[in-house]
């Protein structure tokens, strides 16, 4: 089995020892904004339509909701804080794809990936016409994402695809001496400041008269759909709604037939201190993509406003019976690779300190992206399983939700991808066992000029093969 690029060329410990000595364990984005503080819902009030979970999808759930109605009574309840999970915490990368890659989307419904992907470039172009619209303050970038090779074999898996950028060519775009090659999709991706966007989607919601309570957690959901539902809080509060949407993507869902649907992978952060010019000239960038390299084990990277670089990625940790706690996000070993493979790919930036580490549970799904549905005849909809793929895609789930709830059928409805469900994941001990088996798998691969075993292609044969 062969060596990658970040086993052949890692940086010394003392590089890596020296780039992590102060950092903080905290979530940049969180750090780096002030939050509006919403009550605790303590009594029951009725609405509308009641939505469960304060993250994207909850968020644009609810602000599509007014724009469709202004005068529908919209209420949503956030277990914790707004945009505090998953929203707050990832890359920031907004893309076009609906169904995590054209690869996938291929593979799954290929009479409809042309439509899906079109559909995925309006939703990209609604999020960017709203952002404009309210005015909202989020770094929104439509910079595109540049696909990088850093071993051979994936320079061939790059040359078929639009935007092709040879060795020359994409140093000339960025300068790291580990990539062959590239490719640049110029219009399907936007960088946000995900804080931002979950805060900024909260003010908008809350400026067109939608109800927002943090700190209550839903317990339960009553009612069989024959009149309205009732959702429980923790604290006993309780809102009676015709209709409720729910958004609560990686954390146990509150339907007991969507609990083996998806399961919580970690995925692993660092971000640097901000580069000084000389530093930003050592590595170009000039035009700002957000960046990924080819493998299945893949790192993702980009710019930020103040000019610090995320890296994130390559480890994607699942624990024994799929649960989502604290004490898996400060994950040592995981931010030690993150480091080396970082100098690795900029060595000319050695002495650059990270000052933060943080991680976050992904909601994964077996097809690699959300699916849809609704219960309690009709009264309950929900989206779940964005499988990373969330910052652009919420907003096409909400209206899918929202569609779901009006009874009226649409062309979103009536797609195949949104009528499809995945399969489900295998109770534990299997799921621990079969997770574990596909990373060892696909670390495999990457070492094997990207070759599948039997094991990679059987579950691509059934529909869980995973394409990045």
């Amino acid at each position: 089995m062969g060596t990658t690029v970040f086993e052949r060329r890692r940086p010394a410990d003392a590089v890596i020892d020296a780039s992590l000595r102060d950092t903080a364990f905290s979530v940049f984005w969180l750090d780096d904004v002030e939050r509006v503080s919403h009550p605790a819902l303590t009594d029951s009030i009725t609405a509308d339509l009641a939505i469960v979970g304060g993250g994207y999808a909850g968020l644009w759930t609810a602000v599509r909701a007014k724009e469709r109605d202004p005068q529908r009574k919209v209420v949503l309840l956030e277990a914790s804080r707004i945009a505090w999970a998953a929203s707050g915490r990832n890359g920031g990368f907004c893309e076009a794809s609906l169904t995590h890659g054209h690869e996938n989307g291929l593979t799954r419904w290929p009479d409809e990936i042309d439509r899906l992907e079109e559909l995925g470039i309006e939703n990209l172009d609604g999020i960017e016409e709203t952002v404009k619209r309210y005015g909202m303050d989020v770094d929104f970038e439509r910079t595109g994402q540049l696909a990088v090779a850093v071993e051979p074999h994936q320079v061939e898996w790059l040359r078929e695809e639009e935007g092709f950028l040879d060795r020359e060519a994409v140093q000339a775009e960025v300068h790291s001496d580990t990539f062959l090659a590239g490719a640049w999709e110029r219009e399907g991706c936007a960088l946000v400041h995900p804080a931002k966007l979950g805060l900024e989607l909260a003010r908008v919601a809350v400026e067109l008269g939608v109800e927002i309570y943090e700190q209550s957690l839903v317990r339960e959901v009553i009612g069989d759909g024959s009149s309205a539902i009732t959702l429980v809080t923790r604290d006993g509060g309780q809102v009676r709604a015709d209709a409720v949407a729910l958004a609560t993507n990686v954390f146990p869902s509150l339907l007991k037939r969507n609990r083996l649907m998806t399961v919580p992978v970690y995925d692993y952060v660092l971000m640097t201190e901000p580069l000084t010019d000389e530093q930003l000239t050592s590595i170009g960038w000039s035009n700002r993509q957000g960046l990924s390299d080819s493998a299945n084990q893949f790192h993702y990277y980009r710019l930020t406003a103040d000019n610090r670089i995320l890296f994130g990625g390559y480890d994607a940790v699942y624990h024994f019976g799929g649960k989502v706690r604290p004490e898996y996000e400060d994950r040592a070993e995981s931010h030690r690779k993150l480091a080396s493979h970082f100098f690795t790919t900029f060595p000319q930036l050695e002495g650059l300190r990270f000052t933060h580490r943080w991680a976050g549970a992904i909601d994964s799904s077996s097809r690699f992206c959300a699916f849809f549905g609704t219960a309690r005849k009709g009264r309950v909809t929900y989206a779940t399983g964005f499988t990373g793929l969330g910052v652009g895609a919420a907003r096409f789930a909400a209206d899918v939700m929202l569609d779901k709830l009006s009874g009226e059928p649409t062309e979103r409805t009536e797609l195949a991808m949104v009528r499809e469900k995945p399969i489900p994941f295998p109770p534990e001990p299997v799921a621990s066992i079969g997770v574990n088996l596909v990373r060892a798998a696909m670390n495999r691969a990457d070492h094997n000029e990207g070759k599948r075993n039997l094991f990679l292609k059987t579950l691509d044969a059934v529909g869980m093969g995973f394409d990045s």
